[in-house]
């Protein structure tokens, strides 16, 4: 049924602002927003209402390895000796319990005010089988959950630079770019239009060729879809491009060409230089900060990006920890460490949170390209509302309310979350 929605503030996307209402269709699209004077049917008593968060790169079974990986004999480990947990668990895992994992991760998603998942999904097949089951057991836990879904499908080919796939990558992998396009077509037709949607991957330059790399742009651009690839997150891996192609994958990825709707996930180890270039381009950066910490992975130089172009986004990737706003405030706490400064990420008014919030908001959608991340007519009514009453906001003054959100407050303040203008209360 149609809403009007009356939070005590609301974001309108550079301040919070007091008597805003926000109508909603019986479609759940908002169609109008301001100081209506209209009689609400959702009167949200303090509480602040901001667009719902968008987590741009998600792999949702990796849920079932929080606390995992964690002990380590001898010297410790590495990304690499993680990975080896996280095989351990695709051997594992059947399609009951992938499903569960799914829908767990994506419950846990909206309680932190996450309204929308790009689901990097390369988990495909039952084990022994090429079947691509786990593909609908993703769409149908998203249904389940009720959360916006991208599902950026990906094409995954080798088990590293010229090497076959081995053991648990069996389970990743498509024979042929002619089968991934098949199961495109599959997942295209079996849509719901208004809450799920679908993009293109190449895992990365060690498990996809770059011809097939190329082929897979072209294909994005064919389709109108987006292109996600992870790129350098690991020095070996570049170590190991190079030494195979003669290039780091960034500037193999630059090669292409027209970057639009490109997003590259991590870019940890990647030279200024490229970065600039692929974001001068059109390209989208995606960083994990949660997880790239946990993994030991580094931390990315954003220092010469300009803040204006909203090409950062957001992803909570192996969800050990599932927070956007702890992503957001390590987005920028991150690059105070790597460069002993403060405000590194600021916009042109000297503001760091409102950097932040995009990353999670409109940067996300960008990325995931869809429209999304605004309250504004047009879009969705996808929004979370923020108890201003939690105790981490306490004394917080109005035009410090978004900053005092992003780098004091926590999940606790995350009381509801709304997509389509479908409404979920936060699980206690």
């Amino acid at each position: 049924m149609p809403q009007v929605i009356e939070a005590d503030l609301t974001w309108t996307g550079h301040v919070f602002q007091p008597d805003i209402q926000i109508e909603v269709d019986e479609g759940g699209t908002i169609t109008n927003v301001g100081a209506l004077g209209l009689e609400p049917t959702r009167r949200l008593a303090r509480q602040a209402l901001l667009p719902g968060f968008i987590n741009a790169h998600s792999h949702a079974f990796q849920r079932g390895l929080r606390g995992g990986g964690e002990r380590f004999a001898g010297v410790g480990g590495d990304f690499w000796s993680w990975r080896d947990a996280m095989y351990a668990l695709v051997e594992k895992t059947s399609r009951d319990e992938f499903s569960r994992l799914c829908v767990t991760a994506f419950r846990e998603m909206l309680d932190r005010g996450i309204t929308t998942v790009g689901e990097f999904h390369y988990f495909h097949h039952t084990s022994g089988a090429d079947d691509y089951a786990f593909d609908d057991l993703v769409l149908d836990a998203a249904r389940e959950a009720g959360i916006r879904i991208v599902l950026l499908e990906a094409f995954y080919h080798t088990g590293g630079f010229g090497i076959d796939a081995s053991g648990s990558q069996r389970r990743f992998v498509s024979q042929s770019l002619n089968a991934y396009r098949e199961q495109l077509d599959r997942l295209a037709s079996r849509l719901d239009g208004r809450s799920q949607h679908l993009g293109i991957v190449a895992h990365s330059f060690r498990a996809v060729s770059l011809d097939d790399i190329a082929l897979l742009h072209a294909e994005a651009a064919r389709r109108g879809m987006v292109l996600h690839v992870h790129v350098e997150e690991q020095q070996r891996e570049i170590d190991e491009c190079i030494a195979y192609h003669g290039k780091r994958p960034l500037a193999l990825l630059n090669d292409l060409g027209d970057m639009n709707s490109v997003t590259a996930v991590h870019c940890t180890h990647a030279t200024a230089e490229d970065l600039q270039r692929f974001v001068d381009d059109g390209g989208n950066v995606c960083v994990c900060p949660l997880t790239e910490a946990n993994l030991g992975d580094g931390i990315p130089d954003l220092t010469s990006l300009d803040r204006g172009d909203k090409s950062l986004s957001l992803g909570t990737d192996s969800n050990a920890r599932i927070s956007m706003i702890d992503e957001m405030r390590w987005l920028e706490y991150g690059q105070r460490l790597a460069t002993n400064s403060r405000g590194v990420l600021k916009d042109a008014e000297g503001t760091v949170a409102t950097t932040l919030l995009g990353a999670a908001t409109t940067g996300g959608a960008r990325a995931l390209g869809i429209r999304a991340g605004s309250i504004a007519p047009g879009f969705p009514a996808d929004l979370v509302s923020i108890d201003l009453a939690a105790p981490c906001l306490a004394f917080s003054p109005l035009d410090l309310l978004l900053d005092a959100l992003v780098f004091g407050g926590g999940d606790e303040a995350v009381l509801a979350t709304c997509v389509q203008g479908q409404w979920r209360e936060r699980n206690p």
